[in-house]
């Protein structure tokens, strides 16, 4: 496959990299700082550099157009204040998907988060302000890519994530619990979600007990 990754430097988007190119697949990885080129290449990630800030949808289709699956891993951080939650986490996703029906680009897969519904109501409460921000800007990306009859979007909500070690078993479900779940096992799910080819799909993810090609295969 041919892959292009959004966010590509990030946690989990740079474990993602890492497995896709293990195994022969193709990543061309978006970024927006050229200083981290480097580690994509040592990853076996192709980099590109782009800053989805403030690049052009033709800019951004001319790198996805000719791949299987375009994958958004981009985050503003959690350094970011509230503006960039809007630009990155909304607006970047937006721009990502408008590129991919330009490119004829089928399959989307978005990395969410869990408790974005909190937001669906308005301001979720006891929540620090700049994650309900976040959880805003996430909730309007799903709903802005999720309806689009050109794309294949699946939609990936993880809980809390850590830097432990993957267990390779998980929890994968719709309403499931809030819980954690390793980025290593993050990064599994989504390899195990592009070889699936599911025409979309909205899932939330935990650490769990059942492996992760079985928990792929279960979703309906």
């Amino acid at each position: 496959m041919r892959i292009v990754l959004a966010g590509a430097h990030g946690q989990v988007a740079r474990r993602l990299g890492r497995l896709l190119s293990a195994r022969g697949d193709t990543v061309v990885g978006l970024i927006r700082n050229p200083d981290h080129a480097a580690d994509l290449r040592g990853d076996g990630v192709e980099p590109a550099v782009l800053d989805l800030e403030s690049a052009s949808v033709d800019e951004l289709a001319d790198l996805a157009r000719g791949a299987d699956a375009v994958v958004f891993a981009a985050g503003a951080g959690p350094g970011s204040g509230e503006a960039r939650k809007h630009t990155v986490d909304h607006g970047a996703a937006v721009l990502l998907a408008d590129a991919a029906e330009k490119a004829g680009v089928r399959r989307y897969v978005l990395v969410s988060s869990m408790g974005v519904e909190q937001a669906r109501a308005g301001t979720p409460q006891g929540v620090d302000p700049v994650m309900a921000v976040y959880l805003q800007a996430k909730l309007r990306a799903e709903d802005d890519v999720l309806p689009r009859e050109a794309l294949a979007t699946t939609i990936l909500r993880p809980g809390g994530l850590t830097d432990d070690p993957g267990t390779g078993r998980v929890t994968l479900g719709h309403g499931i619990g809030y819980g954690s779940v390793p980025r290593d096992d993050v990064a599994a799910v989504l390899v195990a979600l592009l070889d699936a080819g599911r025409d979309g799909a909205v899932v939330e993810l935990v650490s769990g007990e059942t492996p992760i090609a079985e928990a792929v295969t279960a979703l309906p």
